[in-house]
């Protein structure tokens, strides 16, 4: 029998097996289960996140002020969102151990652990307030006794009550402080700088500079409110002298000072003592040290006979402080005693408070408002107080003896209007009914965070009070780079209320890391010469930068005064005229005093008080950002 073929079965040894059951079937599953493991809780977060941002977007994109309610509103969805968010940060949380990914998801937890800090100060400040926001306006009040209040009774109401808000002040603060903590353990320069699109890194840094700085208001909120009933005058009355300056007419401080008052405030109540034009206090002063060599080269009139420095402008520090000192050592020597502090205000506190209060009516003088008067192309008030002042024409001081010998016929009423226009302004304010104390209190914050009302207090812990909170106009100590731009109008009669105002900064970083700025303002008086208001102005302009900074080169300039040392900073200047209908450009160029670090390069550019808001444009070889000058502000730049 012939024998069958056999079937030759290979021979698979047990090892090959094991190989090829772990190459093609348990690698990929052990992969594609890291995988599942990993990016399913990952895409579950992803939604969850992406939902918030919808929700949160709407909230934080409201650009106007809809009153309390809207607040409350936008803060129960914001809470909602970041509890619903912080729950599924749960999926990821464990992924912080992991290498490389784990440094981020720690940030988000540090981010999410801010947040609710942020929202338990923010249920504490509600929970505060809530009984006063119906006194004053911000939420509706069904209570007819309390329906008839006037609004200095709401106001006497809620300062009476601060020793009740000073504890929750703490706790406010301490919040804040532990959420700056986590937000300090986030390295922003870890992040990508582009993602789609998105500078990731940049928008980072500016949030956590925002952080930086509203927490900084807020843990000094808490002097300033210690100090409020000293302020306004609640266990004994205070006196204050009121500067008015002339922002149309800017110097140093915020303008010419042009008249003052002396206020009385009794528990919280404002009452006008006298009024007067600030020559009459100045012609009792005896001049007795030297005027800054651009008041003497641009002024002349007094200044021809004797150099010495006139009451009027003596204002020529850009530190309030400073200038203030000044200003109360020597007005005690006219008689001016036993006053509290000095209240230095412009014409932009004016137009803000008449844009809430409206129209109102001033006995014997007419009535004001903020409409546009053709005649000068500004708000009516403002046309009707300059028309007061001088409509005929400049004071013209003798050249040889250096007294008045000319003064229009109505140059002296402004010392007649202030009195009757500060006791219309206060009856106006302070018998609102509640529905308008909002819009009120918003055009006094206004007012006082854009700088057009500084306050200087001889009481040391007030003071110190009001500089923590940034409304004593001081020139700021600041260890990055510093820029604060200061002009005066030294006879340029009101031509600043036309003058616009544009500034570009380039930095530069040269091949030895020193950094190398180019700064340049350029100044624009649209309107036509009318001898009046408008004419030639002669500006002299000082740049204070950091101190052992070099110039480089400066164009522009009529003259240059040397380079100074000034309030811990270095300070370059000089002077040029702009003409109605023209324009004027000055460039600085300077080296700083330090090469950039291996972190990040910070700048405070502190807004002149009196300005309005000039544009800024701030240029590196790799970011530019614009911006218009409202306050004083910090950047975080990339060089």
């Amino acid at each position: 029998m012939q024998d069958e073929p056999s079937i030759l079965i290979p021979k698979i040894d047990l090892d090959q097996k094991q190989k090829f059951k772990a190459k093609y079937i348990v690698i990929p599953s052990v992969i594609l289960l890291i995988i599942l493991i990993f990016s399913i809780p990952v895409i579950l977060f992803a939604n969850k996140a992406k939902k918030v941002y919808s929700e949160l977007t709407p909230v934080f994109s409201a650009s106007e002020f809809a009153g309390i309610e809207k607040i409350k509103s936008d803060f129960n969805v914001t809470k909602n969102s970041i509890t619903e968010l912080k729950s599924s940060y749960g999926l990821i949380s464990w992924m912080k151990f992991v290498p490389f990914v784990g440094t981020y998801v720690k940030d988000l937890g540090h981010g999410l652990s801010a947040s609710t800090k942020v929202l338990e100060a923010g249920e504490i400040t509600f929970v505060t307030l809530d009984p006063f926001l119906a006194e004053l306006g911000f939420k509706k009040d069904n209570d007819a006794e309390s329906a008839e209040k006037s609004a200095q009774e709401r106001i006497d109401f809620v300062v009476n009550s601060i020793p009740e808000i000073l504890p929750k002040a703490d706790e406010i603060t301490k919040k804040f402080e532990e959420a700056e903590a986590e937000l300090l353990q986030i390295d922003p320069n870890k992040y990508p700088e582009n993602f789609k699109g998105i500078n990731v890194r940049e928008k980072l840094k500016s949030i956590l500079l925002l952080f930086e700085q509203i927490s900084s208001y807020v843990s000094e909120s808490k002097p300033l409110l210690e100090s409020t009933p000293y302020l306004l005058g609640m266990e004994s009355d205070r006196n204050y002298l009121v500067l008015f300056q002339n922002d149309k007419e800017i110097r140093p401080t915020g303008g010419f000072l042009t008249a003052y008052s002396v206020m009385k405030v009794s528990k919280a109540k404002f009452e006008p003592v006298s009024s007067d034009d600030i020559y009459n206090l100045d012609a009792k002063y005896k001049p007795s040290f030297p005027a800054p060599d651009a008041i003497v080269d641009l002024i002349k009139g007094p200044y021809v006979l004797s150099q010495n420095i006139r009451l009027r402008d003596i204002n020529y520090s850009p530190d309030y402080k400073v200038a203030m000192d000044l200003f109360s050592t020597e007005v005690e020597k006219v008689g001016m005693k036993g006053i509290d502090g000095i209240i230095t205000v412009d014409t932009g506190l004016l137009v803000n408070l008449l844009d809430a209060l409206g129209e109102i009516g001033v006995p014997g003088f007419g009535n004001y408002s903020t409409k546009i008067e053709p005649k000068c192309n500004c708000p009516q008030v403002i046309y009707e107080l300059e028309s007061f002042a001088d409509i005929e024409g400049p004071i013209i001081w003798d050249p040889l003896t250096g007294k008045i010998i000319l003064r229009p016929a109505n140059s002296d009423n402004r010392k007649k209007i202030i009195g009757p226009l500060m006791n219309s302004i206060l009856a106006n304010a302070f018998a609102q009914p509640k529905e308008k104390i909002p819009a009120l209190l918003d055009s006094i914050f206004k007012s006082v965070l854009e700088k057009h009302v500084l306050l200087y207090l001889f009481d040391d812990k007030a003071q110190m009070a009001v500089e923590g909170f940034g409304i004593a106009g001081r020139i700021e100590e600041y260890a990055g780079d510093y820029l604060h731009i200061n002009d005066s109008n030294l006879g340029g009669r009101k031509s600043n209320l036309y003058v616009k105002q544009e500034v570009e900064q380039e930095i530069l970083v040269n091949k030895d890391g020193m950094i190398e700025k180019s700064l340049t303002i350029t100044y624009q008086n649209p309107e036509k010469y009318d001898g009046w208001l408008n004419s030639v102005l002669p500006n002299w302009v000082r740049i204070y930068v950091p101190e052992g900074s070099r110039l480089i080169a400066v164009e522009g300039l009529e003259k240059q005064y040397d380079t100074t040392t000034e309030l811990n900073k270095t300070v370059f200047s000089g002077y040029f005229k702009l003409r109605p209908e023209g324009v004027s450009k000055v460039t600085f160029k300077y080296l700083l005093p330090f090469k950039r670090g291996s972190g990040d390069y910070r700048m405070l550019i502190q807004k002149q008080p009196g300005t309005n808001a000039p544009l800024y444009t701030v240029r590196s070889s790799k970011t530019e950002e614009e911006f218009l000058l409202n306050s004083d502000k910090e950047l975080r730049i990339k060089l």
